[in-house]
């Protein structure tokens, strides 16, 4: 009876050993990354679609089209520079319903001095005589996708000037609002509001005009974010005092602060 009492000890301290080395086990796994891979399952709605815009200005130096955009967003107007190809820099701005509204706002702008010449900008990104325009393709999702990546790779090299919609030029940000509002897409302004307006996706299933996000200043909170052109490669404005640059997702530092992917079509 006695022997029983302690062989039957000696197989609860085996069992109970046995649970405490499974929970440090579990204890030690590494830890992913936050969440590269979704596990939510929302969909985003859909994001508006800008109507008709106005674009004006011809400038060699982007700090000219940056200070330009600034007068136009003292106006109430939501204004984006970017570079036509020609080594110019153009703005475009607003979002009308009509184009009889994008004309007539055009034509206050103009008797008060703010802008010298105009031109209206359809949805469809097409601008007749407009020198510079960016066409667009909002019925083709491939076509879109690629039309973000080349509106991207226009900026590169150009300065980061903090602020975006408020001072000079874009923070990171203000770059992919821009770029998408080229496309006829409206994001909303800030990082984290882009983050929450867009579908998570897997980043081994992210496409190129996805946005990646990061949480650059520890916490785990939004606070950077880039276009996605690919292969592990993305498009941001890095901070003030750089400029617009490509950088990849492998590199260690980007892929610690790295939060997720969100898509927007």
């Amino acid at each position: 009876m006695f022997l029983t009492k302690v062989e039957s000890c000696a197989k609860l301290v085996l069992v109970m050993a046995t649970g405490l080395l499974l929970a440090t086990a579990c204890s030690k796994a590494p830890r992913s990354l936050p969440p590269r891979t979704s596990v939510e399952l929302r969909s985003a709605s859909p994001l508006p679609r800008l109507g008709f815009t106005l674009q004006a200005g011809a400038f060699a130096k982007v700090e000219n089209a940056a200070r330009f955009s600034e007068a136009l967003q003292a106006q109430g107007l939501e204004a984006a520079y970017y570079g036509s190809g020609d080594g110019l820099y153009r703005v475009r701005f607003g979002d009308f319903t009509t184009k009889e509204k994008a004309r007539a706002r055009g034509e206050a702008l103009k008797a008060a001095g703010v802008i010298d010449a105009f031109w209206v900008v359809a949805p469809d990104g097409s601008a007749p005589a407009a020198p510079g325009s960016v066409r667009i393709r909002p019925s083709d999702e491939r076509g879109l996708r690629a039309s973000l990546v080349e509106s991207a790779r226009g900026y590169l090299g150009v300065p980061y000037l903090f602020g975006g919609t408020t001072e000079r030029g874009f923070d990171c940000s203000g770059l992919t609002g821009a770029v998408y509002r080229l496309n006829g897409l409206r994001l909303p302004r800030s990082s984290l509001a882009q983050f929450e307006a867009g579908s998570p996706v897997d980043v081994d299933q992210a496409r190129a005009g996805d946005l990646l996000f990061f949480a650059t200043k520890g916490g785990g909170r939004v606070s950077h974010v880039g276009l996605y052109l690919g292969q592990g490669a993305f498009i941001h404005a890095p901070r003030s005092g750089q400029r617009i640059r490509q950088d990849d997702l492998s590199e260690r530092y980007y892929k610690r602060a790295f939060l997720g992917a969100r898509s927007y079509l």
